[in-house]
């Protein structure tokens, strides 16, 4: 911070970065999302994922097509409540209204997961463009409009926006659609409450994943102070993810991007707030092989599979010595699962924003490149590296597709954010 800047304009300035980084984090990351092969990413990639890309077809370990949405139709249409959330992109999924023409006949992915023969691999985002935002990106601007058209954070409000966003045909262009919100309105559309339609992580393990962690972080910064903004990160998280991992990691990464906004050097915050991290105690290799042991996670039983997520090493994560003694390669995949679980993915961000000094452009390439969850990997790591820098690279902000609608947006909210009202 500039002697002849105030604090207020500082955090302005990192906020807005902040914010930045999280769609860029996701647009560059979207068309290698789901890549579990890495060798897969730089032969469909040109030699690796450089800039905003569309994303391929086919994509060669997609098991999109086939996932599950089963909504009690009837049920809801008593109610009112509207069930269709998959819209035209209903086709690439096995639901309880419509009729899936694509059979899963093969197991070609390292997750073990049923695949369709590889001319029928639909990309998680088929259709989108280069420097186009998933849907996950979509929910944070989603989000965002409800804080700017009240002046303040509602729960109410984003739960409201929540249902009509995806509700609406032509909203969303996306197809992959996270299960956190299948299984949300196969809930809502039961009858629950709409702040208690969360599904546990105890009954479904894929509850507990980076989409829980994005929002709820960008919920944080409208507190004044990092004690109230966990508080705020935890309620939001709760209105979508009931899961103890997302709730850890948020105790993690809170209070860094706290202090990134207010300054603080980048490298001794990641290697302070690591300590408050402890290694899974299965490596990513390990829990690879478990899950293509039993044809896909779905297939392992539930405690066995609360084990394989939340037994941890008795050491702190030692950011440093990671670096030290372990190429990436190493720490990509075999030492870390590279898919969608917080106690593999947030050690693994936080070694790219290490070993990349933050730097924003190289952090977040060196994410899109390493596939699996990458996407949502992407727009944490980008709210922390972009809240870490004094400038974005203005090639990746022009470069994304809804530049205009989002310079507004970020402005808006930050202003908000800003006025001590925001809660």
């Amino acid at each position: 911070m500039g002697k002849s800047e105030s604090k207020r304009a500082f955090r302005r300035r990192r906020l807005r970065n902040a914010l930045w980084g999280l769609f860029i984090g996701d647009a560059l990351s979207m068309p290698a999302h789901w890549y579990y092969n890495i060798e897969n990413i730089p032969r469909d990639f040109d030699g690796g994922i450089r800039d905003y890309e569309e994303p391929s077809h086919p994509h060669p370990e997609s098991f999109m097509v086939g996932m599950t949405y089963e909504p009690d139709a009837e049920n809801a249409t008593r109610l009112g409540r509207p069930y269709d959330i998959l819209h035209e992109h209903a086709r690439f999924y096995k639901t309880s209204y419509s009729t899936l023409q694509i059979r899963n006949t093969e197991q070609e992915t390292e997750h073990g997961n049923p695949t369709p023969q590889l001319e029928d691999r639909f990309h998680y985002h088929h259709g989108l463009k280069a420097g186009e935002n998933t849907l996950g990106a979509h929910l944070v601007r989603v989000l965002m409009r409800t804080v700017i058209h009240h002046d303040h954070y509602d729960p109410n409000a984003f739960i409201e926006a929540f249902i009509d966003h995806l509700a609406t045909p032509g909203r969303n262009h996306d197809p992959y659609t996270e299960i956190y919100i299948r299984r949300w309105f196969e809930n809502y559309s039961r009858g629950s409450q709409p702040h208690a339609c969360a599904e546990l992580q105890r009954n479904n393990w894929s509850i507990g994943s980076h989409g829980g962690l994005i929002r709820a972080m960008v919920v944080s910064t409208l507190a004044e102070t990092v004690y109230q903004g966990l508080g705020l990160a935890i309620e939001h998280q709760n209105l979508t993810h009931r899961s103890e991992n997302v709730a850890s990691a948020l105790g993690v990464l809170v209070p860094l991007l706290g202090a990134l906004l207010e300054g603080e050097d980048a490298s001794q915050m990641i290697s302070s707030q690591a300590r408050n991290v402890y290694m899974p105690r299965l490596t990513g290799e390990e829990l690879s092989a478990a899950y293509r042991a039993h044809n896909g996670p779905g297939n392992i039983p539930g405690p066995e599979m609360w084990k394989l997520h939340t037994t941890l090493s008795d050491m702190p994560l030692d950011m440093d010595r990671l670096i030290q003694d372990h190429s990436e390669s190493e720490v990509v995949k075999h030492l870390f699962a590279t898919a969608c679980y917080p106690e593999h993915g947030l050690p693994l961000l936080l070694y790219f924003a290490q070993k990349y000094n933050s730097e924003v452009e190289a952090t977040l390439l060196a994410n899109a490149n390493a596939g699996g969850d990458n996407v949502h990997r992407g727009m944490v790591l980008g709210l922390l590296v972009g809240a870490a820098n004094d400038d974005i690279p203005l090639h990746l902000v022009k470069g994304l597709i809804a530049f205009h609608d989002l310079e507004s947006e970020i402005e808006a909210f930050t202003d908000i954010a800003l006025s001590r009202k925001a809660i």
